[in-house]
């Protein structure tokens, strides 16, 4: 079942851990691929010196200030893209990075999904999905819930990763895994 709008418009932080075990789907041609999230990271708000938002809205991290649901996809390094879903309320800046996911169907062997760049790569995610919906009939690009339970030792919190420059929030435990899992880019 695909997720709806209402799902993103809770807690940040919560919808991270809740998006582990979810199904990330796209149709590429006449191939469905579908990779269930194992990792993901939240960034929550204006004073989050982690998130793009805490410089304030622009061009750039338009999607972010508008109602939870939409996709908000950026360029790292000048060639990795990140695939991160908005979260909360509109005006409220925040989002939910999916930093890796295991191949459940559609990958060919070689591909990586171990990474947001790598997990871009494999799905073909590019800036045409910023500010696209991840709900509703005519998404290119959504997130199912299939049904798959974790229970809480099941996932694992940890400090974010890469965002040494923000301050306190350096040290949140922001990102979540599921534990054990082979497709989890760093333990």
């Amino acid at each position: 079942m695909k997720l709806s709008k209402n799902f993103y418009q809770q807690s940040t932080l919560q919808l991270s851990q809740q998006l582990l075990g979810k199904f990330l789907v796209k149709n590429i041609g006449n191939k469905k691929i579908v990779g269930k999230i194992v990792e993901t990271e939240a960034y929550i708000g204006p004073k989050d010196l982690a998130s793009h938002a805490s410089r304030g809205k622009t061009k750039r991290t338009k999607a972010m200030f508008d109602s939870g649901g939409l996709w908000y996809i950026y360029l790292i390094y000048g060639m990795y893209y990140c695939l991160n879903i908005v979260t909360e309320q509109k005006d409220y800046p925040a989002a939910v990075l999916i930093r890796a996911v295991e191949p459940i169907a559609g990958f060919k062997p070689e591909i990586k999904t171990d990474g947001p760049g790598k997990l871009c790569r494999a799905f073909q995610i590019d800036k045409k999905l910023n500010n696209k919906p991840a709900f509703g009939k005519t998404a290119l690009l959504w997130i199912e819930d299939r049904g798959v339970k974790l229970s809480p030792s099941q996932i694992k919190k940890a400090k974010r990763i890469g965002v040494d420059y923000a301050g306190e929030y350096k040290n949140k435990l922001w990102r979540f895994y599921i534990k054990d899992n082979p497709f989890v880019s760093k333990k």
